[in-house]
C-alpha cells in the first residue's frame, strides 16, 4: 500500500473515499467567490487518484459561473468533499479534494505547503494580490 494512500469522508460518514495525496505536491487555496466563502483548502489530484467508496446517492452538486466545476457536497451534513473540474492551466481534468476531509492528524495537514490561486480573476498563473483572508 502506498504511503500516500488515505481515506476520508464527510462529517456524518455518508460519503467515504480513498485518495492518493502526496503532501509534497502541496495544496491550494483559491479566492473565487465560492472558495473564499468556504475558506476551502484543497489538493489537486488526477481523477485516477480518487475513488468514491460510498455515498454517491448522498452527494449533491453545485455549479456556478461557467458551470464547469462540479462542486460535490453531502446533502445530509453539508460538507463540501470534492469538486470535479477542468482548467487547462492546471493540467486539464482534475479532482479538487478538500484536505480537511482526509482522515489524517492535524500535524500532517500543518506540513502541507499552500499555493494561492487567483480564481476570482480566473488568472491561474499569478497569485492574488492579497491572501490573508484566504
Amino acid at each position: 500500500m502506498s504511503e500516500h494512500l488515505f481515506h476520508g469522508g464527510c462529517h456524518c460518514g455518508a460519503v467515504r473515499f480513498r485518495a492518493e495525496v502526496d503532501p509534497a505536491h502541496g495544496s491550494v487555496r483559491c479566492n473565487c467567490s465560492l472558495c473564499a466563502r468556504m475558506r476551502r483548502w484543497a489538493a489537486i489530484l488526477a481523477p485516477s487518484a480518487f475513488v468514491l467508496l460510498q455515498g454517491e446517492d448522498a452527494l449533491a452538486e453545485y455549479r456556478f459561473g461557467r458551470g464547469v466545476a462540479r462542486h460535490r457536497f453531502c446533502r445530509h451534513c453539508g460538507v463540501h468533499v470534492f469538486a470535479q473540474n477542468h482548467v487547462e492551466a492546471l493540467g486539464g481534468d482534475y479532482i479538487s479534494l478538500s484536505l480537511t476531509c482526509l482522515d489524517v492528524a492535524p500535524q500532517w495537514l500543518a506540513a502541507v505547503p499552500i499555493t494561492y490561486l487567483n480564481g476570482f480573476d480566473e488568472d491561474w498563473t499569478a497569485p492574488p494580490a492579497g491572501k490573508a483572508h484566504m
